[in-house]
């Protein structure tokens, strides 16, 4: 049995929206941003803040330079937020029972200090809890100042919790983390548009 599972953030327990975000920046005066959204850019400026190298301020004030606006800081950080969703309360119940059955669970993140604190503090909220009732241990790309899929990542949550890969999967929507996972030794389950993890969860027995 697969005792560890460490899961991602964003596509995972968290819904994604780029449309939303994108008509968002749009509508506070920063449709230049809509690039960087409808690609996927993890580099430049949204790989700066994932990886903890510029602070909230400095990510406005970036924004800031590139849509030649001067939108506040409040509705940019709004904006970029609109690509969050909700976290399903199935999911939630999910992690819970997964607990009680006795796996150690956790999350592995790259995400920004903004998207996080929305999470933290708006949609991790079912019941009156926190992440922490959730997760033993929270690795988070900003404060880590490492990225998936660079391996070290992985090989840094691994270390520091002591965890075997052989007893571990790791849960994420990305094939390439997945791979990076897997190099590791890893077991890893891939969510795809249109699939729910919460149903392929058997390797968990494997």
């Amino acid at each position: 049995m697969k005792k560890n599972i460490i899961f991602d953030l964003g596509g995972v327990l968290v819904g994604l929206d780029p449309r939303r975000c994108i008509e968002a920046f749009r509508k506070v005066g920063c449709g230049v941003l809509a690039s960087y959204v409808e690609e996927h850019r993890t580099e430049d400026l949204f790989l700066e803040t994932e990886l903890g190298r510029i602070s909230e301020a400095e990510f406005c004030d970036e924004v800031r330079r590139l849509s030649h606006t001067e939108t506040s800081d409040q509705d940019i950080v709004w904006a970029w937020n609109q690509l969050l969703t909700t976290i399903p309360v199935a999911k939630l119940r999910l992690l819970d029972r997964l607990r009680a059955e006795g796996h150690r669970l956790f999350l592995l993140s790259n995400t920004n200090v903004m998207h996080w604190t929305f999470c933290r503090d708006q949609l991790f909220t079912a019941d009156g809890k926190t992440p922490g009732d959730y997760f033993e241990h929270i690795f988070l790309s900003y404060e880590m100042h490492l990225a998936k899929p660079d391996t070290a990542i992985f090989a840094e949550a691994m270390r520091k919790e002591g965890l075997k890969a052989e007893d571990t999967v790791f849960v994420d929507d990305r094939e390439e983390n997945c791979l990076a996972a897997q190099s590791l030794g890893i077991g890893t389950v891939l969510e795809t548009t249109g699939e729910d993890w919460t149903g392929r969860m058997e390797i968990l027995n494997n």
